[in-house]
């Protein structure tokens, strides 16, 4: 009886079970991720420097991988280029003027084993999308203006960008 025990107890340690947000799929030998300033083929010219340090600091708060700007040297290697932003109106005040925005953008993400030269997760239209309050009912389309007028709604953007990013390519969704 007591083997049965010991034999179930032992069996029962590796259950393949993880917290979720914490688990990878990643290889083991994947130990370093290389991730250079994305490419940007919008005309707002600091979203992918600012995307590109959001995700690199969402992968360092999940603390298992060493994240380097560089592409030599590394485990894996993340690219991406921001193929796009919009922003539209979502909701309109009773003087009809816009009161919510909707902002997406768009980007192609790859992540690559570099020791096989594989794509080990790839996403060529990762879309993430997000609505903030107009601040003083500024009609604001063009990207280049909201960046510029609405720094606490780009922050909130790029970091659950980056989020989306980071589970998505740990979780391997």
């Amino acid at each position: 009886m007591a083997a049965v025990l010991i034999a179930a107890a032992v069996s029962s340690v590796s259950c393949g079970y993880a917290l979720a947000g914490r688990g990878s799929f990643l290889p083991d030998y994947i130990q370093t991720i290389g991730i250079p300033t994305f490419t940007n083929s919008t005309s707002y010219l600091d979203i992918a420097q600012i995307l590109t340090d959001k995700v690199r600091s969402e992968f360092i708060g999940r603390g298992r991988y060493r994240i380097v700007p560089e592409a030599q040297g590394v485990d894996a290697l993340l690219n991406g280029v921001v193929t796009g932003i919009s922003i539209a109106p979502a909701s309109f005040n009773q003087g009809q003027q816009a009161s919510r925005y909707v902002i997406t953008v768009t980007a192609n993400i790859e992540l690559r084993d570099v020791q096989k030269d594989v794509a080990v997760w790839a996403n060529p239209a990762m879309t993430f999308q997000d609505e903030y309050e107009a601040e003083g009912g500024a009609n604001v389309t063009d990207p280049a203006a909201f960046f510029g007028q609405e720094s606490n709604a780009v922050q909130r953007v790029s970091t659950e960008f980056a989020r989306a990013v980071v589970s998505a390519i740990l979780e391997a969704f």
